[in-house]
């Protein structure tokens, strides 16, 4: 059997993260949708059910039987017993919507379906972008529980300073910690494998460091936070997100925020999290084409894929930035900048395609990964189509 991670209703509302992803690909907490299910049910083989331009790269479901799910929520004890016994022909449903299916993707159609079962319990689900740091603390406390249970932390180190309970923290083989304070009274701290803390950083919980991941020397990090693998991190943030892969090495601020893969921030670049009169922050929501309020004071950066700023660069409240973006122009861009921008301007000229290919291919080869071609023609499709 596999598992066929499907983007449902949704994959349009996390844009501009999901351009260049399956909702099932996304990161919150230590993990993404897809190794958290993963973890969960087992090592079964994994299919997503997404856009057509992204199938080359992420796999197309086969034509047999098949767990069919909706990744983007945090599921109770009860809930995964109830998608483990489902059979052939039936379904959970949240909020009349449904989340998980047991069906054979042949000829593939909800019709299959003859039972439909109610979730009576309370879940936290993403929806949109914000939620993603707004529920971040949620989803670190269950992949921690996840990921630990029966594990044996690696000892940290005399050098540095404690407050909490230990068993909150959890340090990954080769992970080096010196001379820094770790604070898990207010969340767990999750270390990842060969991830450094550099001496003089400071961490407050709930806090995950990725694999082969940097906290920089004298960083302060605030939870919610969660740091994706092979990313460099230094200055101030504060309850963010980066998918994986991205540098913001550098002094300067980044609080409520979500940021992809491949990005880069320049030194001292500041992203906004509170507007001058505390009023709720909104965000360009791509299905609707407006800004849409998030009901939230606090909401700083949603940045997608291969998207850059330059040195000093400030960035407002509820900023948007697509993919493949430029950010380099004096004053502050709008709140809405276009994919493959060339400076962050309203009507600035676009980044040309074959270049934005260079680029990509410099920064990834850095980390030893290449720029496929599928990768490229999901470029090519977003520069085309958006």
């Amino acid at each position: 059997m596999q598992l066929v991670f499907s983007d449902a209703q949704y994959w349009e509302d996390f844009l501009p993260l999901t351009f260049t992803r399956p909702v099932a690909a996304m990161r919150c907490g230590i993990l993404t949708f897809s190794e958290r299910w993963q973890k969960i049910l087992g090592n079964m083989e994994v299919s997503y059910f997404t856009e057509n331009y992204l199938q080359d790269k992420f796999k197309n479901p086969e034509e047999k039987e098949s767990l069919f799910l909706v990744t983007n929520f945090l599921p109770t004890e009860t809930v995964i017993q109830q998608i483990k016994d489902l059979k052939q022909g039936e379904a959970l449903v949240y909020e009349d919507e449904l989340v998980a299916a047991r069906i054979n993707m042949k000829g593939f159609s909800l019709n299959q379906i003859e039972k439909m079962t109610d979730i009576k319990e309370k879940l936290t689900f993403f929806k949109k972008p914000s939620d993603l740091f707004t529920y971040n603390h949620l989803a670190i406390d269950f992949d921690f529980n996840l990921l630990t249970e029966g594990r044996t932390s690696q000892e940290l180190s005399s050098t540095n300073g404690f407050l909490g309970d230990k068993k909150d923290l959890f340090i990954e083989e080769g992970a080096q910690i010196e001379f820094s304070t770790i604070n898990t009274k207010t969340g767990k701290i999750y270390i990842g494998k060969n991830a450094e803390v550099m001496e003089g950083c400071n961490l407050r919980g709930p806090v995950s460091l990725g694999e082969d991941s940097k906290f920089n020397l004298g960083s302060k990090i605030y939870g919610a936070t969660t740091i994706g693998p092979h990313c460099k991190v230094g200055g101030e943030v504060n309850n963010i997100i980066i998918f994986g892969y991205s540098s913001k090495g550098h002094e300067g601020f980044v609080g409520n925020s979500v940021i992809g893969e491949w990005c880069n921030f320049g030194a001292d670049t500041n992203s906004s999290n509170l507007k001058n009169n505390y009023s709720q922050v909104k965000l360009w929501n791509y299905r609707t084409k407006a800004f849409e309020d998030t009901g939230l004071q606090f909401a700083g950066l949603i940045m997608g894929d291969h998207s850059k700023t330059a040195i000093n660069t400030q960035l407002n409240t509820g900023t948007v930035v697509g993919v493949a973006s430029n950010i380099f122009k004096p004053g502050f861009p709008p709140n809405l900048v276009e994919n493959f921008s060339w400076g962050g301007g309203k009507d600035d000229e676009r980044f040309k395609l074959d270049k934005a290919y260079e680029v990509a291919e410099r920064a990834m080869g850095r980390r030893k990964v290449p720029l496929t071609d599928e990768d490229k023609a999901i470029l090519k499709h977003i520069f085309d189509n958006y």
